[in-house]
């Protein structure tokens, strides 16, 4: 069998969105390889959430182009998005979790098996039987996850995942995270949380205004920001 197309690296080429007279991301150029998570980072209004949705193909640029693995029409297969509030079907956890690895292509006589692995790696196994619309916060977080995971994606997008948890709810969606790009899973991540990414990131993408001011290492961007706008944000300023 023809091992499939990889949908990295991830280029974005000059991208710029609008919405009406309005610009959200202004020629935006990077390039998202494997490796540990790539966390973006700014302040609200910086044009995350936008920049998520044009690189997992939701929107289209106004101008620029955007490829995965250097095709611009490839499809996503292997790409998956969870966004900060998820949508629960109206049926059991087993049941929403079903659904999408049937959307995925899973055969249904592995489809309970399959069920069963995803739930205990966001450790819902206990909840299978429950309504999925009468979880908490962070166990329907924690539901989102294991749906984006059945797709087996390549490049798994969470935009801001953890914005409205508690702490412990906070910590088991890092987990999750955490063992997913252990797994080999590119990750991009939207977050509010400078802790969070101490714990997670690799690398920072740092956004004002809708463009990209920065983009290095995790460790760098912390420690020794290039730009006064980072260097702002770090210091709890606020960045307009």
């Amino acid at each position: 069998m023809r091992a499939p197309h990889s949908d990295l690296p991830l280029a974005l080429d000059e991208v710029s969105l609008r919405a009406g007279e309005t610009g959200i991301l202004d020629r935006i150029s990077l390039t998202i390889r494997p490796g540990a998570p790539t966390l973006i980072v700014g302040p609200n209004g910086a044009g995350k959430s936008s920049l998520l949705r044009v690189c997992m193909g939701l929107l289209a640029p106004t101008a620029g182009g955007v490829s995965w693995g250097g095709r611009r029409d490839a499809r996503p297969l292997r790409r998956a998005f969870v966004f900060q509030r998820p949508v629960m079907l109206r049926r059991s956890v087993a049941a929403n979790v079903a659904y999408a690895l049937a959307q995925a292509g899973c055969p249904r006589r592995l489809r309970a098996l399959r069920v069963e692995e995803l739930l205990d790696s966001v450790s819902l196994s206990g909840l299978a039987a429950r309504p999925a619309r009468s979880l908490s916060g962070g166990e329907q977080q924690k539901l989102a996850l294991a749906r984006a995971l059945a797709r087996d994606p390549e490049l798994l997008f969470l935009d801001e995942p953890t914005a409205n948890l508690d702490p412990a709810a906070t910590r088991g969606v890092e987990e999750i995270v955490r063992a997913a790009a252990g797994a080999g899973i590119k990750i991009v991540m939207a977050s509010h949380d400078l802790g969070q990414v101490r714990r997670l990131a690799g690398e920072v993408l740092f956004m004002v205004r809708g463009c990209l001011r920065e983009q290095s290492e995790a460790d760098a961007f912390l420690d020794r920001p290039s730009t006064p706008e980072a260097a702002a944000f770090l210091r709890g300023d606020i960045v307009l």
